[in-house]
C-alpha cells in the first residue's frame, strides 16, 4: 500500500476511535469548562495580534482552509482581529483569497492595528449589523462570483441572532466548503456561567445549529473535526455543506 494512503488511513483510524470514547469526550469538556474562569482563549495571539480562540479549534481551521482553499471568507465578529488576520494569512499561503470581518461596532483601535497589519491586503471589514438586510446585501455583492466562500460565525451567540445568520449566509457557502459555528459548546456548560451575556443553555449557537439543521439539508455536521480535535469550543458547529 502507498506510505501516504497508509498514513491517512491510520489516522481516520484514531479519529473514528476518538469519536467513540465517551468517557475522553466527557473528560475534555470537563477540562474547557475549568479554563474558562481564567480566559484560556485570550492567551494567544496570531502574528501580533489576539486571536480569542482555543489552539485546537485553530489548527482545525487551518486543515479546513488548507483543504478548501476558499477565495473569500466571511467572517462575523471582529473583536481584535485575530482571526481575520490568521485567515488571511493562510489565504496567502494559497495565493488568493480575501477575508471580510463584520462586526456591530469595529473599535478605533482594533480597526487601527488590523489596517496596518502586513496581512491587512487580504482583508476588508463592513461595520454592521451582521444580520440587518442591507449588510447581507453588501456581503452577498461581494461574495458573488466568487469561489469557494467559506462562512465563519462568531458574533452574537444567541439563538435567534445566530439562527438569523445562518439563514442569511448560507446560500453564500458553496458545495464542499463550510460553514462554521463558533460558541456552540455555550449549549454544554452550566447555565449560569455566562450571567452577563443574553445567552446559555437552551439559547445558545448549538440550539441554532439543530433548529438550521432541521429546515435545510444541504449543511451536515463534520464530527471528524471534533472528534480530532477533542477540545472545540464548537461541538455540533463545523458545518460541511454537501449539496
Amino acid at each position: 500500500m502507498d506510505p501516504i494512503r497508509k498514513f491517512r488511513e491510520e489516522v481516520q483510524s484514531n479519529i473514528d476511535g476518538l469519536r467513540e470514547d465517551v468517557t475522553l469526550k466527557s473528560q475534555s469538556l470537563s477540562w474547557l469548562r475549568d479554563t474558562l474562569p481564567h480566559r484560556y482563549s485570550y492567551n494567544f495571539s496570531w502574528m501580533g495580534v489576539p486571536i480569542i480562540q482555543y489552539p485546537q479549534d485553530i489548527i482545525a481551521m487551518q486543515e479546513l482552509i488548507w483543504r478548501v482553499k476558499p477565495e473569500m471568507i466571511i467572517e462575523t465578529g471582529v473583536a481584535h482581529g485575530g482571526s481575520l488576520v490568521y485567515y488571511a494569512s493562510l489565504l496567502e499561503l494559497t495565493g488568493r483569497g480575501e477575508v471580510l470581518g463584520i462586526d456591530i461596532d469595529i473599535r478605533s483601535h482594533n480597526r487601527a492595528v488590523i489596517e496596518a497589519h502586513p496581512m491587512a491586503r487580504r482583508i476588508s471589514m463592513i461595520q454592521g449589523s451582521s444580520v440587518d438586510a442591507a449588510v447581507v446585501r453588501e456581503v452577498r455583492a461581494r461574495a458573488a462570483g466568487r469561489a469557494p466562500v467559506m462562512v465563519v460565525l462568531d458574533s452574537n451567540h444567541t439563538h435567534e441572532h445566530v439562527l438569523g445568520e445562518l439563514r442569511a449566509y448560507a446560500d453564500m457557502v458553496t458545495v464542499g466548503s463550510y460553514c462554521v459555528v463558533f460558541d456552540t459548546v455555550v449549549e454544554d456548560l452550566p447555565g449560569d456561567l455566562y450571567p452577563d451575556r443574553p445567552w446559555s443553555a437552551g439559547n445558545s449557537p448549538k440550539t441554532a445549529v439543530h433548529a438550521f439543521l432541521r429546515e435545510d439539508d444541504r449543511f451536515e455536521i463534520d464530527r471528524d473535526v471534533e472528534a480530532k480535535i477533542l477540545i472545540t469550543v464548537a461541538p455540533d458547529g463545523y458545518l460541511r455543506r454537501v449539496r
